[in-house]
């Protein structure tokens, strides 16, 4: 069963993948996928690539995949370790919902944290008291050298990166080659 929906959901997502968004299989392992997702442009982290791992268990969609970020990010619902304090990922899963719809809450989530459910509660803080110094913080980490050498570890595919800055993002050819380059 968990296969079977997998593969529907993988040949769903190169039919009509989510904007800003790519994901499928690293290598051969059906269970365990990359992602790729554009920051929002109405978001502190505007202009960045974050790369997430996903593994899928064997009774999925009975049970939620975990979803993690493997690239640094600052943000009151994702820890240092890149765990994702997100609802449909926990309690709120429905065998309904798929990788892309996960995606796309993350991306949403990326433009409307919800400190009140925070994995980080400093960061909530801040983003609650000081919302300036909270966009000015995320935007630097997402801009930072310490944001590329974490990705560029995370064994992300080099055509999904392609995939994913040069066909959905606003970055000409010449800045799309450039920012491979300093990822691989």
């Amino acid at each position: 069963m968990a296969l079977k929906r997998i593969n529907k959901e993988l040949t769903d997502l190169g039919r009509d993948p989510p904007s800003s968004c790519s994901a499928g299989p690293v290598g051969e392992d059906l269970f365990h996928w990359q992602a790729t997702i554009m920051g929002p442009g109405d978001s502190p982290y505007s202009g960045g690539v974050f790369f997430l791992a996903i593994h899928f268990p064997t009774d999925y969609p009975f049970k939620p995949p975990k979803v993690n970020f493997t690239t640094r990010i600052y943000h009151p619902n994702i820890n240092s370790n890149g765990s994702i304090c997100l609802d449909i990922l926990r309690d709120q899963w429905s065998p309904a919902l798929t990788i892309s719809k996960v995606l796309l809450s993350i991306c949403s989530m990326l433009t409307d944290p919800n400190p009140d459910d925070p994995l980080v509660p400093e960061i909530a803080h801040v983003y609650k008291t000081d919302r300036a110094r909270y966009e000015a913080t995320a935007r630097e980490w997402t801009h930072s050298g310490q944001y590329f050498e974490r990705g560029s570890r995370s064994g992300v595919d080099r055509r999904q990166i392609e995939q994913t800055v040069s066909s959905r993002s606003r970055l000409s050819r010449r800045e799309t080659v450039a920012f491979i380059f300093v990822l691989v």
